[in-house]
């Protein structure tokens, strides 16, 4: 294993059934089209003995813990989004947490947001970021903008193993990150990176 993989992360952010399936209480259009490279990605990251840190959305099933703009989706007698134990907030098909991978749960955007995950990664010698998953202009650029700020570099974003509602929101956002310094390879780019 190369030395930079050593002190590598992959972030797979929000791939839950409820953000990509089709009936998806808060479905992203472009989601589900993206599971095939956010599943090609992983298999690389465990090639590579890069460490897997699974970021989902879990919620209290009234919603106590969800932003206040959310809280309507949540009533009693009603499975609110990702709610936790139920198939909403389920991975996808086709993605799976193995041993020695690790899972994060999240109540807002960001990943960094009120988790330990910033701790988590320095205590593990991590300090170069590859990210992938839903939404971009939520989830993505929260965590991105936040893995800036506490000067982990590089920061990588997998540009078609990550996916919005639509392609300009997706683009204009994958801009914005470029602009700050973030790598935003293809999935075959990011392969073919030899270290």
């Amino acid at each position: 294993m190369a030395e930079k993989w050593k002190h590598t992360a992959l972030l797979v952010i929000d791939m839950q059934n409820d953000f990509i399936l089709d009936d998806g209480l808060m479905r992203v259009n472009g989601g589900k089209a993206i599971v095939p490279n956010v599943i090609k990605a992983v298999e690389i990251a465990r090639q590579r003995g890069i460490l897997i840190v699974w970021v989902v959305r879990e919620h209290d099933y009234l919603g106590r813990d969800v932003e206040l703009f959310r809280r309507h989706l949540y009533t009693p007698g009603k499975e609110g989004p990702t709610t936790k134990g139920y198939l909403g907030a389920q991975l996808v098909d086709g993605l799976v947490i193995k041993e020695g991978d690790y899972k994060l749960v999240k109540t807002r955007f960001s990943a960094f947001f009120a988790t330990h995950l910033h701790s988590f990664l320095r205590s593990n010698g991590v300090n170069n970021l590859v990210v992938v998953g839903v939404q971009t202009p939520n989830c993505i650029r929260q965590t991105v903008f936040d893995a800036v700020a506490h000067n982990y570099q590089p920061v990588t974003v997998i540009v078609d193993a990550t996916a919005a509602a639509t392609a300009d929101i997706h683009d204009a956002n994958i801009y914005d990150m470029r602009n700050i310094g973030v790598a935003t390879p293809t999935l075959e780019e990011w392969y073919e990176t030899k270290l």
